[in-house]
Formats: structure tokens, sequence, C-alpha cells
């Protein structure tokens, strides 16, 4: 009997269905609080339902990815992709039900009040939100198939994807919203969109957790333990996650803030916070493309966390000035310090650990991303009620210590070379 070797897993579909995954999300993104609000709901309601995402992430992503290494990750992928799909279609039907037209007087007043077709979004963001492991499934596919010394520049290739996405979302969310079907229009396209996902991990994604035995049954590799928090007994891996921890808060600090100082304090149009997103995007794409390739063969990944995280901090300064100039020159630096620093991160990330525990891993680093969204969402609403654009400057200095406290990387990469 002949036996059959199984198909070589390759970078192209995990890159592809990572950047449909941002594109698809990216789709939505400008319209959601304009959506929210001519359902009935308020500013209240809007922050609650970016919570309830990251909440249920913070459930399901340590519980995928730690299946993932016993199941293999394709199967995972496919099923996170799936959830996405139901999710934006449930999406869907809430739109479909709500009265045309209608703003109720919740938004008008700091009630919470919930209709029923506020009740699908919730709906439909928790289902996206519980299977959506897909990135750290990606993220333990790519340490699968890559050896440790190609893994920060794949990293990048899978962050610069994911920015791609960014980049053409908002702009077809444009296009697609000035249509006679209104915020329909762009959900719609954004579940057809999920759909091709499912289409490409189910044909293209090739299973990269098979055994190589000389058998005739392909089998996978069995965790150690089926405990998720197994992986806190892993030597080293509690510090990365507490990095992993920080590094999100502080980016979620931005996230939150620069939109509503560009909008109010600014007073920049849809138009110039669209076009300064896009161009950060756009340098993010280019220094974790050819120029992370490039500094990784010759930097270690330690100092490029470290080096990205006083970078980051500069960028956060330059924001505090009210001046054009100086703000896209922040931009420069924040792509800078983003590109180099977080997929070096994440490929010193995948080298602790083995691949029965890679797929668990990378589930409770993005659960600990999801706990530091949640705690972002409201300290830095909170902070920038009282700082204002100044909060720029607690963040630049909050960047600063991540990156004296990423020092230790550096003796920590060279243990596990």
């Amino acid at each position: 009997m002949t036996t059959q070797t199984p198909a070589k897993p390759k970078l192209f579909p995990i890159l592809l269905v990572t950047f449909i995954d941002t594109l698809g999300m990216s789709v939505v993104l400008p319209f959601l609080v304009v959506i929210v609000l001519k359902m009935g709901g308020n500013a209240l309601t809007y922050g609650l339902l970016g919570a309830t995402y990251s909440v249920f992430q913070l459930v399901g992503a340590p519980l995928l990815g730690n299946w993932s290494d016993s199941s293999g990750r394709k199967k995972i992928l496919l099923i996170s992709e799936i959830g996405t799909f139901i999710g934006w279609m449930i999406f869907i039907v809430g739109l479909l039900i709500a009265p045309s037209g209608t703003v109720a007087n919740a938004a008008k007043h700091n009630d919470l009040v919930i209709t029923l077709p506020l009740m699908l979004i919730f709906l439909a963001r928790a289902i996206d939100g519980l299977t959506g492991g897909s990135i750290s499934v990606a993220n333990a596919y790519l340490a699968d198939i890559f050896e440790k010394k190609d893994r920060k520049q794949n990293f990048g290739k899978i962050s610069a994807a994911s920015n791609m996405g960014l980049i053409f979302g908002p702009l077809m969310a444009g296009l697609l919203g000035a249509t006679v079907l209104g915020n329909l229009l762009p959900v719609i396209a954004t579940a057809l969109i999920s759909f091709v996902a499912v289409f490409v991990v189910y044909f293209y994604i090739h299973e990269s957790r098979f055994k190589s035995a000389d058998t005739d049954k392909v089998t996978i590799n069995q965790p150690t333990k089926k405990d998720v928090f197994k992986v806190f007994k892993i030597d080293g891996v509690p510090y990365f996650l507490l990095l992993y921890f920080l590094i999100y808060l502080a980016f979620n600090f931005f996230y939150i803030a620069f939109p509503v100082y560009a909008a109010d304090e600014l007073k920049w149009s849809v138009l110039q916070l669209g076009v300064f997103f896009s161009f950060l995007s756009g340098a993010l794409v280019v220094v974790q493309g050819p120029l992370l390739t490039y500094l990784s063969k010759h930097f270690s990944g330690a100092v490029l966390v470290i080096t990205g995280g006083f970078l980051l901090a500069i960028c956060f300064v330059c924001l505090t000035f009210n001046n054009i100039v100086v703000m896209y020159i922040g931009a420069l630096f924040f792509a800078l310090g983003n590109g180099l620093m977080w997929p070096s991160f994440v490929a010193l990330l995948s080298n602790t650990g083995n691949e029965d525990t890679q797929g668990a891993i990378q589930g409770v680093a993005s659960a600990a991303g999801s706990l530091a969204s949640i705690i972002g969402l409201v300290s830095g609403a909170f902070l920038f009620n009282v700082l204002h654009g100044n909060i720029f400057f607690v963040t630049a200095a909050f960047m600063a210590g991540i990156a004296l406290l990423s020092v230790p990387l550096i003796q920590k990469e060279k243990a596990m070379q």
C-alpha cells in the first residue's frame, strides 16, 4: 500500500486569510457607531458593544488555541471563520428588522436601552468573539511551518497582510456606504468576505500538525495536558504574557483616545482621520515587509522589541502637537515602532514551549490581549476625559517603561537559541 504524503503547508494562504479577516472587520467598523445610534443605542451602548467581542474572545481564544494543539490548526481555523460568517449573518438580520431611519430617544440621554435589533447585534459580536481565535491559531500555524530563525520576517508579513486590510477596508466602507442601501451594503460585503475566508481555509490551508510517522494513518500530536492554564508553568511564558498584556493596553489607549482627540479637539474631518490611518497602515506594511526582513537578519528580536518600544514612545509625544507635519512624523514613528516591535515579540513568544503547546500559548496570549482591550476601553476613555491630549504623554511614558521591562528578553532569546 502506498502512503500518501500530506500536502506541505504554505505561507500565502494564511496571509490571505489574515488579510480577508481584517478587511471584513475594517469595512464595518467606520459605520458601527452610526448603526448603534440608528438602532436606539447611545455612547454607553456602543462602548459595551465594543467590549462584548473582547469579553467573549477572552473565553474563546484560549480554548480554541488549546484545541488546535490536539485537533489540528485547520479545523479550528475553519470553525473560527464559520463563526465569524454566522455572526455577520445575524448582524444583517438585526439591520433588516430595525425600523428605517430610527434614532431612539435613548441616544439623547445616558440611559442604557437595548432594542431587539441591538440584541441581535450584541449576539453577532459575541459569537464572532467566542470563535475569534483565528489570529492566535494563525500565529501557531506559522510557528509550526517555519523554523525559529525565519519567524520574525514571516510574522512581519502576517502583520503586513493585516494592515493591508486596514488600508482597503475603510475605503470600501466609504464607497459601499454611499449607495442607496446605506449601512446595509458594507455589512453584506463583510459577510461575503468572511465566506471567502471559509472557502480559502477549507480548500487552500493544509494542516500543519501532522506527525511525521511511517504509518498509513495520519494522526495529530496530542498535548501533554488538557488544561489551557498549563502554559503558565512553561518557563518564560508568564513574563511574555505580562508584556503582551501591557503592550496591548498601551495600544488601546492610543486607538481609543486618538480618534476622539482628532475629531473633537483638533477638529479633523472623517476624511482627514481616514487619510491619517491609511497613511499609518501603509507605512506599517512597508516596515513589516521589506524593512523588517532586512533588519531581522542583522539584529536580534529582543533588540527590535526594545527599539520599537522607544520609537513608539517618541510617536506618542509627537501626537501631542497640534501640527499636521509633526503628527504625520509621529505616524511614521508609530509605523517604525509597531512594525519592528510587534512581529519580533510574537516571533519570540512562538519560540517558547513546543509544537504541542503552541496553540495554547497563543490562545492564552490572545486572551491577555482581550483583557487589556476591555480594561483599555474603560480606563483609556476615563483618562482622556481627565487629561485630553496629555494622555499621549502618559502613553509615551508607559511605552518607554515597557521597552525597559523588555530588556530581559535579550538573555531569554539567547537561552531559547
